[in-house]
């Protein structure tokens, strides 16, 4: 695998958590990869930094190192006195240690003196600008060296800042750009060298201003984060919880590194101070997550644990408490509206803004000639919804220009008007028949350009219609013959109006087009049948009715299966139940590896009823015999899988009863859930195009497979299953009610009660898996399941 990269092998110095960090991400690409670190003073086991660092890694739950445990193996342990040899089959040397020049500085030489030529040096620091750290290096050094900056988790986390400053190779640079795309997954935003860069330059000063203005107005946490969340389009964990959740004694190391390098007359100077309640709250341990609690805490008292929240003037926790501002509710008609309310979360909302965004466009061209790239930083760094630019434009209203607002707000809180918001009226970003534009900073637009191999479905369909629409979904022209189904309901949860999209989006495909991909920019792929739905026809005891959206389930699945066109689907995210069934029913899958699927049915008391129990019990049949001929042929299978009925059965019955999700795309591969002709893309962006182009490959000399029969274990089988799940019952891990659905996906997987049954057709585990899908569906504690499931994930709900 290695030998087709680009960049076979790499090391990283440093393996704090950063570093071993991207060493496992370059595992993951294929890569062998040496991690060394500094020998600790009287160590036994010389490389024990670096093995404690792998180990981390693996150890780490939820896994955010390794995407598969095959991949621990590519990464090597060694150190920085025995090891630094290794360097010379290099293609790639990240530097991740301490952030001092002075340490850096003296690993650069070690680096240069065992390095080989052509190879690429690059440091991982979050504050020290290129020309500092280069300073007095060999001039070659200096052509091969890079900044590299990785956001924390780097497996999950997109953006990567790059800048190569005035002296390194271009080619160094288009080389590194094109390996983290294609292979790391990475957002590549070139950026100058500046302190900071562009995501954590602005990011971090949003975040202290945020602070300082909470502190000012007294304003409660959970008020401030439900103001700083959502209406904002930023993630859950808003402000205070992100304080908590990357370490609340990093602020003042991360502030105090950039104000070393930072400009005279830069805003962060006159802004910066760490208040007392942030130095008494690093002093006694509240850290955050990795400390005995941040601004929010879990409290155990009584035996129950309880979320509590920290008071910013007594300085006091309490139990959190809802927010019920007016003003998040005002935020559903528009940001305008959350920053006009008079409420305490209107002003906040108001001062963090205006500081924030001011700032953005005063920074322009200091650390970047074009606003893309820095709301494309913020995006991939921060996971805004928005940048600062797009925030801006957000912020209009008919009656006046989101530059306008800003440059009176600017100008009545006191604070100079940024060159950027002056100039003739107009959004910073437009859309016109050529496609979406920006603005420069000369007033002027200059077009977005969309890559053929990145692209969204936004991307792809700005400016044009659907072929077809309805509630449920919509339907594309990608282009080359290629047709796109996306789902626009809830988390993509298929209802009646889903459903009849899928339909007709089938039918017009194998009318007008070579190809079908299922797929869209939605964070989940699709998280399985409308549960509200369903429970709205339960109420009502219109039991014929469920069954009908069952069989109509089965029809769709079956027909995308035996279509006389290729059928792709673009993975991303989860696929649960339902969804994970539409994907089993699928030609191929192009996941992205941060793609979780599973059959979890047994969760809310079901088996599942689209055909995901037939489907996944044949691909296992399907591999044991691929495994056996492979084996009698002399040649090595893919996956070693015991022949037989009742090893298919039983690996089957073990993934369904358990509700296994895969943790990422590489675990999907190994339980099964894509088959041979599935493919796995790294970058987020790449998937649709990647799809499209599977899709395309596919629908050469495309014949649509063949209807099969099975030989089921019958009665025998699925006594053998229920030893199994009796066992389970006897030690406490099975609930009564567990025992009763497991005992029904037993029936359905063995393929009902006469032993040794030959030729069951697909059809008949179909009606098996409605028959005892509406039996469960009937009982109360299945029924009292899907509702705590509703009461607790309310977006599932209609």
């Amino acid at each position: 695998m290695t030998e087709s990269l680009p960049i076979s092998t790499a090391a990283v110095l440093g393996s704090g958590v950063m570093g071993a960090a991207i060493a496992a991400l370059l595992a993951n690409a294929g890569c062998t990869v040496y991690l060394l670190d500094i020998v600790p003073a009287g160590a036994t086991d010389r490389n024990v930094l670096a093995q404690s660092g792998i180990q981390k890694q693996i150890d780490a739950k939820p896994a955010s190192g390794f995407t598969h445990k095959r991949n621990v193996k590519r990464v090597i342990a060694g150190n920085l006195e025995d090891d630094l040899g290794v360097l010379a089959q290099c293609d790639w040397i990240i530097e991740a240690v301490l952030e001092d020049i002075a340490v850096k500085q003296k690993v650069y030489a070690q680096v240069d003196a065992h390095r080989k030529k052509g190879s690429v040096v690059s440091s991982n620091t979050s504050t020290i600008p290129l020309h500092v750290l280069i300073n007095g290096m060999p001039d070659q050094f200096q052509r091969d060296f890079m900044i590299t900056h990785f956001f924390n988790p780097p497996r999950f986390l997109p953006l990567l800042e790059v800048t190569g400053g005035t002296h390194c190779d271009p080619t160094h640079l288009q080389r590194i750009e094109q390996f983290s795309d294609v292979h790391l997954g990475k957002g590549v935003v070139h950026c100058k060298d500046t302190p900071g860069f562009l995501a954590n330059r602005i990011g971090i000063f949003w975040m202290l201003v945020g602070l300082y203005e909470a502190l000012a107005l007294g304003i409660r946490v959970e008020d401030a984060d439900a103001v700083m969340g959502k209406p904002i389009g930023i993630p859950s964990t808003a402000l205070f919880g992100l304080f908590d959740l990357i370490g609340i004694d990093l602020m003042p190391r991360i502030a105090t590194a950039m104000l070393q390098t930072l400009p005279a007359e830069d805003r962060f100077r006159t802004l910066y101070h760490e208040p007392d309640l942030i130095r008494s709250m690093i002093s006694d341990g509240y850290t955050g997550r990795k400390g005995k609690g941040g601004f929010y805490c879990i409290s155990n008292e009584g035996g129950k644990k309880v979320k509590m929240v920290k008071n910013l003037i007594t300085g006091a926790y309490a139990v959190e408490g809802k927010s019920t501002l007016e003003s998040v509710s005002n935020a559903k008609a528009g940001l305008h509206a959350l920053v006009s309310h008079p409420d305490i979360g209107g002003q906040f909302a108001k001062r963090v803004l205006v500081q924030t965004l001011h700032y953005a466009a005063s920074l322009v061209p200091e650390i970047s000639d074009d606003i893309r790239s820095i709301d494309e930083a913020m995006h991939l760094g921060f996971a805004w919804k928005y940048g600062p630019f797009e925030l801006i434009d957000t912020l209009s209203t008919p009656q006046q220009s989101g530059r306008a607002w800003l440059r009176d707000a600017c100008r009545e809180m006191g604070l100079s008007v940024p060159a950027l918001l002056e100039g003739t009226e107009g959004a910073f970003y437009q859309i016109t028949p050529l496609g979406r534009t920006m603005r420069t900073s000369l007033g002027s637009y200059d077009p977005i350009p969309t890559h053929p191999h990145k692209w969204t479905l936004a991307d792809k369909t700005r400016g044009t219609k659907p072929i077809l629409s309805n509630a449920g979904g919509n339907v594309w022209d990608l282009g080359d013959g290629v047709a796109c189904l996306e789902l626009t309901t809830k988390m993509n949860t298929i209802d009646d109006t889903a459903q009849e999209i899928m339909e007709r989006a089938l039918e017009r495909s194998v009318k007008d087009f070579r190809a079908l991909v299922i797929g869209s920019d939605a964070e989940k792929f699709s998280l399985g049948a409308n549960l509200g739905f369903v429970m709205f026809l339960a109420n009502m005891a219109s039991w014929d009715l469920i069954a009908g959206v069952i069989r109509r389930g089965h029809k769709i699945n079956m027909a995308l299966k035996y279509a006389p066109i290729p059928v792709v689907a673009a993975v991303g995210g989860m696929a649960l139940g339902g969804g994970c069934e539409l994907m089993l029913h699928c030609d191929a899958v192009q996941a992205h590896m941060e793609t979780y699927p599973g059959l979890v049915e047994i969760g809310v008391g079901l088996v599942p009823g689209w055909g995901g129990c037939k489907e996944l019990l044949w691909r296992h049949m399907h591999a044991a015999e691929d495994a056996a001929a492979a084996i009698a042929q002399g040649k090595s299978p893919e996956m070693i899988m015991p022949a037989g009925v009742m090893p298919a059965l039983s690996k089957t019955y073990e993934y369904i009863v358990t509700a296994k999700v895969a943790a990422s795309a590489e675990e999907a591969r190994d339980m099964l859930l894509l088959n041979k002709a599935s493919r796995i893309s790294m970058n987020r962006t790449r998937l649709l195009p990647d799809a499209k182009a599977l899709a395309l490959s596919l629908a050469e000399d495309y014949a649509p497979p063949q209807p099969r029969t099975f030989h089921v274990a019958g009665e025998s089988g699925k006594l053998a299953l229920l030893m199994g799940l009796e066992s389970f019952a006897l030690t406490g891990k099975a609930s009564p009610h567990d025992v009763v659905v497991g005992t029904h996906l037993a029936e359905v997987l063995s393929g009902g009660a006469v032993d040794l049954r030959d030729e069951v057709s697909e059809q008949d585990l179909l009606d098996l898996e409605l028959e005892h899908f509406m039996r469960l569906m009937r009982t109360e504690a299945t029924r009292a399941r899907i509702q705590y499931m509703l009461d607790y994930n309310k977006p599932l709900k209609n």
